[in-house]
């Protein structure tokens, strides 16, 4: 089975989807992850259904499936914080919209940031956003929820199997949540890359595997247990190439979409540019090529 893998692209409200294809196939990927507006604020732009067709014709000569392409939700949806029950609400009509929006674009995957323990214990945090996700799918059909595995920075939660597995066992239909798991953050949140299939097995044994729906490939700048979320480029972090390398080609994880997150390359102010292209030809080809210096 083909490596699915491709980058966080752009998304403009002036090319919309087609935009993000373009640049996906520039990286010569086979899908890609992009958030449908501003990652901190609710506004967003109407679809054009133009631009929607255009982008599907390219995706098909490209070779990229729509049921591997991505969607992610913006940062200021924050379920754990119930304090204020209208801004709570707002957030659930918000983010139902956007589930919505996904939808109408022809895509059934949304990653969700699970939230931060605001003015509440960790454990009603956690049910909180059991909770607005259960009002959420009551408003929505299809489109699944992929929580994300986080670093523990702050009062995050879903920094473990087991609170991935509490929000889980709360949520009423189990057939439209996911996980989408994070190296960086694995990394950040104590868990060593280079034992994986002993995260894998404990997974399965609490969650099951076949609830990992997307894997975000990230380096990371920080020592494992530092609970600090800084993504590094492939080969240049604390968790290594080769590691990362067996994470992207594990059998127990074939068919799922593996989506990076790397910052963009800084060799001055005048020479700034994407690693995507260098980072997926180093992944299928299971070999690291230094791309910067």
């Amino acid at each position: 089975m083909e490596l699915i893998i491709g980058s966080h692209v752009s998304f403009s409200s002036k090319e919309q989807l087609l935009g993000s294809v373009n640049e996906a196939l520039s990286y010569n990927a086979n899908t890609f992850m992009f958030y449908t507006g501003s990652t901190q604020s609710t506004q967003r732009s109407v679809i054009n259904e133009e631009l929607t067709y255009e982008a599907y014709k390219k995706m098909v000569e490209g070779g990229i499936n729509s049921s591997n392409v991505i969607v992610h939700a913006p940062y200021i949806v924050n379920f754990a914080n119930r304090k204020d029950e209208d801004k709570y609400i707002f957030y659930v009509n918000f983010f139902s919209e956007e589930l919505s929006r996904v939808k109408t674009l022809g895509f059934d995957k949304i990653v969700l940031h699970p939230g931060s323990a605001v003015n509440c214990s960790r454990e009603e945090g956690l049910k909180n956003i059991s909770d607005a996700i259960n009002l959420v799918f009551e408003k929505t059909s299809e489109t699944k929820i992929l929580l994300e595995f986080m670093a523990g920075k702050g009062n995050e939660l879903g920094t473990s199997i087991d609170e991935l597995k509490q929000i889980i066992d709360n949520i009423k239909d189990k057939e439209r949540i996911r996980v989408c798991l994070d190296t960086c953050h694995m990394n950040d949140s104590g868990i060593d890359i280079n034992d994986f299939d002993s995260f894998l097995d404990s997974f399965d044994s609490k969650i099951g595997i076949s609830y990992i729906s997307c894997v975000h490939v990230n380096d990371s700048k920080n020592i494992i247990g530092s609970h600090k979320d800084r993504h590094e480029n492939i080969g240049y972090g604390t968790i290594g190439f080769d590691a990362l390398n067996k994470v992207v080609h594990n059998e127990r994880l074939k068919g799922i979409p593996f989506i990076l997150e790397t910052p963009w390359v800084n060799r001055n102010e005048k020479d700034e540019y994407p690693p995507y292209k260098f980072e997926i030809d180093n992944f299928r080809k299971e070999k690291f090529i230094d791309f910067i210096q």
